[in-house]
């Protein structure tokens, strides 16, 4: 398993990496024991094309401003670099991975594709296998999980790498670093820690489902059952 997480997002000219489209800005936050370190990688690019109308709506970054940044064969080295090694954590995974391989591909023909030296891990998909029927972007989870303090008038890649950094420790935050301290006991100090939690004075609380939890776990069930050819495992036991 990589040893270090790297939350990465991309800002293009344009959606269709096919139609020639390039990376304008790259933006990249290192986690450091599940928080957010000073340590960053983050540049503008010139992309020897324009930018589409509709894509500098989104991220407020116009022709203008890149003529004077680097190109990507410049910084090529100093990003393989920085994210060698590390699971890199995207939102929509395929979209960013596909353009960053396309400017490697065409900076050096030697140049590694981002699959060979990274694992990826795509938020959206862990989202979507949280939140299933509900709309999963990455302001819908901000606001979801109540992440507030940027300002979001445009997506920017560093600016997203941040927001995702938080809603990625949200959406995994099942593990706390206690569990993680508890793997490496012996089974008798795990056994001797869990006997020292006391129930004493702890109020249950009792949550019930409303009509629309039971109708979106129904859906749920028989999604997984469909692309499955299973019986869940939770019809057995009700």
């Amino acid at each position: 398993m990589a040893n270090k997480f790297i939350i990465l997002d991309t800002e293009t000219t344009g959606l269709e990496v096919q139609q020639g489209h390039r990376i304008i800005e790259i933006g990249a936050v290192l986690l450091n024991d599940r928080k957010k370190s000073e340590e960053h990688f983050h540049t503008y690019l010139n992309p020897s094309r324009l930018i589409d109308e509709e894509a500098s709506k989104v991220h407020g970054i116009m022709n203008e401003d890149l003529l004077d940044k680097p190109y990507f064969e410049e910084v090529a080295e100093e990003f393989l670099e920085f994210v060698d090694g590390s699971t890199l954590v995207i939102h929509n995974a395929a979209f960013d991975v596909g353009f960053l391989n396309n400017e490697l591909k065409l900076a050096s023909s030697k140049y590694p594709m981002l699959e060979e030296i990274c694992e990826i891990e795509d938020s959206l998909a862990l989202a979507k296998d949280k939140f299933p029927g509900q709309r999963n972007s990455l302001d819908a989870l901000a606001n979801r999980f109540d992440i507030s303090g940027y300002d979001r008038t445009f997506h920017g890649a560093l600016l997203d790498a941040n927001i995702l950094a938080d809603v990625y420790m949200s959406l995994t935050g099942g593990q706390s670093k206690f569990e993680f301290d508890l793997n490496n006991l012996s089974s008798n100090e795990r056994t001797s820690s869990k006997n020292t939690i006391s129930r004493e004075g702890i109020e249950l609380i009792s949550i019930k489902a409303n009509k629309r939890d039971i109708e979106e776990h129904e859906s749920r069930l028989l999604d997984i059952e469909k692309r499955n050819s299973v019986e869940t495992i939770w019809r057995k036991i009700h």
